[in-house]
């Protein structure tokens, strides 16, 4: 196969299973009410449904990124494909909430599998020039299944059982499997010392488990402890590596490329600060508003609608201007979108609600594409399966901070209770407040968005 075979192939593939995880994690929630009822889980369980698959991939994505360097990444991406078809294979049949918790710990190891080698691939099939524009279309899938996950989930839903959700996975992911055997010949393998640090392997999820849980069950006094108990074991960590020939992160990639490590400390702040809106606007038109959950499902869809629109051209655009410029004008709209939103109130016009959205959605995208990119290549080809899991853990990171935020506040005004007409009001005062410190959050991402300084002046040091 030639070069530009190989590029389309590898493209199409990435579209694909970017396509896969982001669209179980959307359509799932969209299941957890008949999944509930049917299988008697509590509302508990029914929070571990997702909270599992997060805190799996989280753990996992850096670890299976240094084995891609090692060992192969085409060899974990296909067998991470695997996992992830049969695993959702699993959920369909689950008999019990416990067995569907043990199989979604399954999809959270292929998904990290699949994120922690996808854009690691991408990135080593298509050189800098190129680049940008291939990671904006391989995101534009991404929002393509967060779009589409919550309409189509909820039709299979309603006419064909929860069941049928995981059952979709199926013949996308048995598509992709066979283009990688048939069609991917290269195996994007760094030839380096294949010993493993097997301390690191320990000490890193076990401060990624205490600090995302910890984030998760945040007010509860547990969660403090086990916040430090996570950033002590990450401190450990960071010292543990800075003494290895073969460390699992080689920490001297956040100490002395600024453009790696603020890109890093970006997608970060904007996973915190926009994952959560969603959430809340859910509650605030179907409360405040009256509207119901198929209406709403579809003014939703304006922000991700936006994103897949746009990503593609801000991806193209960070091949020629700055990333750095670029994604920091992303981050300036999504500061004055969530400052926008902080206004919304009882009579507040839904064109203006849409309007947010859309504002939102086109940030992010101008924001997200241009960021992988600044990433991915600032960094040699020996170290793209790990860069990949870095950023990746720092999405996830981010999401469960960002609901952290929002149960802290809504504990601390509206309690442990369930919303109904008397707690409205404070509702709309928790939500406001959510949205003042997401505003806040991104005002700072603009700075250190900023603060990354220029790729492309670099450009000699980004392909190895």
């Amino acid at each position: 196969m030639d070069t530009a075979s190989t590029k389309k192939m590898v493209l199409f593939i990435s579209i694909l299973s970017s396509f896969l995880t982001p669209f179980m994690g959307s359509a799932v929630n969209i299941t957890l009410p008949s999944l509930g009822k049917e299988l008697s889980a509590s509302v508990v369980m029914l929070n571990w449904v997702t909270t599992s698959y997060i805190l799996t991939s989280a753990i996992c994505l850096v670890p299976f990124g240094v084995i891609a360097d090692l060992y192969g990444r085409k060899k974990v991406f296909l067998y991470g494909i695997i996992l992830f078809t049969f695993s959702s294979f699993l959920c369909s049949i689950s008999v019990s909430i416990f067995t569907l918790l043990l199989f979604r710990v399954l999809q959270g190891i292929g998904g990290a599998m699949i994120m922690a080698t996808g854009m690691a691939i991408l990135t080593s099939v298509f050189p800098s020039g190129e680049r940008g524009k291939a990671i904006g279309i391989s995101t534009s899938a991404v929002y393509l299944g967060l779009s589409l996950g919550p309409f189509l989930g909820g039709i299979l839903t309603q006419y064909a059982g929860w069941r049928s959700v995981f059952l979709t996975i199926l013949p996308i992911g048995l598509a992709t499997i066979i283009l990688i055997i048939w069609k991917l010949k290269g195996e994007w393998k760094e030839s380096k010392d294949g010993k493993i640090d097997w301390l690191g392997f320990f000490l890193y999820p076990l401060s990624i488990i205490s600090l995302m849980y910890g984030i998760s069950i945040l007010p509860r006094s547990l969660s403090w402890w086990l916040i430090i108990v996570g950033f002590l074991c990450l401190c450990l960590f960071v010292f543990w590596e800075k003494h290895q020939e073969n460390p699992l992160i080689n920490t001297t990639i956040f100490r002395d490329n600024t453009i790696f490590t603020f890109s890093n400390i970006s997608a970060l702040i904007n996973y915190s600060a926009t994952f959560g809106v969603t959430f809340l606007l859910a509650l605030y038109l179907q409360y405040i508003k009256g509207i119901n959950p198929q209406r709403s499902g579809m003014i939703l869809l304006a922000q991700p609608l936006m994103m897949t629109i746009f990503s593609p051209f801000a991806g193209r655009a960070s091949d020629k201007i700055e990333p750095q410029l670029v994604a920091s004008s992303g981050m300036f709209l999504n500061a004055v979108a969530l400052f926008m939103l902080i206004f919304l109130g009882k009579n507040t016009s839904l064109s203006l609600v849409i309007a947010n959205l859309a504002l939102l959605g086109i940030g992010f995208a101008l924001f997200s594409s241009p960021n992988t990119n600044a990433v991915m290549s600032s960094i040699p080809k020996s170290l793209y399966g790990v860069a990949s899991g870095i950023l990746g853990t720092m999405r996830l990171t981010g999401q469960m901070t960002s609901m952290g935020i929002i149960m802290l506040i809504s504990t601390l005004y509206i309690g442990n209770v369930q919303i109904t007409p008397e707690y409205y009001p404070t509702f709309l005062i928790s939500m406001k407040i959510s949205f003042a410190v997401f505003a806040f959050l991104c005002f700072i991402g603009i700075f250190t968005s900023i603060a990354r300084g220029k790729l492309h002046k670099n450009k000699s040091n980004t392909d190895f």
